[in-house]
């Protein structure tokens, strides 16, 4: 039998980011002012000019950073490499005036309009879905303590063998993404199963970077979310696993103490409880 795992390739994963990028990221990039650009490559620039003079950079290790670039657009990979080794400074700028949850990376795979499945329910899944079940109880509150109805907390991660649906092959489009809403006190319940660790796909360029730095490609198991409610800023986060080996070496850089699950035993599987505060916008 085929799977997902047998024919999941970085240039097949990296061509359908760049796709998703294009097509739900690029909104409002065209208005960003001349002189915001001009400062900010100038100072890119600088400091690759500086690190070629402090270490002295060769020709030969010139060209193989530019075949190195070039293999990175032929794979399709620069979601990948950005979202690996640069969103969680973006992140960590961008979010850095809130009082309210911690949030970090988005990543290479969110997918928007996951089916719905309101305020208890279950994330679409295959039937006898590999991992531990896992049942969540939240509840979305403002930064002012006020239960937030209505709020929308959408859901991915990936599968008991580190693939996402819609990035890899043969698994369901909405495999293990689901959206749900808050009920009337600002509550929800989201059934499904516990991620597992996986790494980041090293059949492309991003992988001969981590090979030839002599890095892992590894992330801890982690949940990723969306939280959002009118009149409040949109929350990102990933939310991880204690005792994971790679929680304190993420390739991401991604984890944050505060986005620590504290899983409980139950029967049948595990529990968790987890909610968030929105800062208004």
């Amino acid at each position: 039998m085929t799977t997902a795992h047998d024919e999941a390739t970085a240039a097949a994963s990296g061509a359908s980011a760049t796709e998703r990028f294009k097509s739900d990221k690029l909104l409002g990039v065209e208005n960003t002012p001349p002189e915001r650009v001009s400062a900010l490559a100038r100072e890119v620039l600088e400091a690759v000019h500086s690190t070629i003079r402090k270490h002295k950079v060769t020709y030969d290790e010139y060209n193989a950073l530019k075949a190195w670039l070039i293999s990175v657009g032929e794979d399709g990979e620069w979601p990948l490499f950005l979202d690996v080794w640069v969103e969680h400074v973006v992140e960590e700028v961008a979010t850095e005036h809130r009082e309210g949850n911690k949030g970090t990376i988005e990543g290479p795979y969110y997918v928007p309009d996951a089916p719905e499945q309101g305020s208890n329910g279950a994330v679409p899944m295959r039937e006898n879905e590999p991992g531990t079940p896992l049942t969540w109880n939240g509840k979305v509150t403002s930064t002012d303590g006020s239960a937030l109805a209505g709020a929308k907390v959408e859901l991915w991660h990936a599968d008991a063998d580190g693939f996402y649906s819609q990035f890899a092959p043969n698994l369901p489009e909405w495999n293990l993404r689901g959206s749900f809403t808050t009920d009337a006190e600002g509550n929800f319940e989201i059934r499904t199963v516990r991620p597992a660790p996986y790494q980041i796909p090293t059949d492309g360029a991003c992988g001969k970077l981590i090979a030839a730095a002599g890095w892992h490609a590894w992330r801890p198991a982690h949940l990723h979310v969306k939280v959002s409610a009118p009149g409040h800023e949109l929350l990102t986060a990933q939310l991880y696993f204690p005792g994971d080996e790679h929680n304190d070496d993420d390739i991401a850089s991604a984890v944050k103490p505060e986005l620590m699950l504290d899983p409980k035993p139950v029967s049948g599987g595990e529990a968790i409880d987890y909610s968030f505060v929105l800062d208004p916008a």
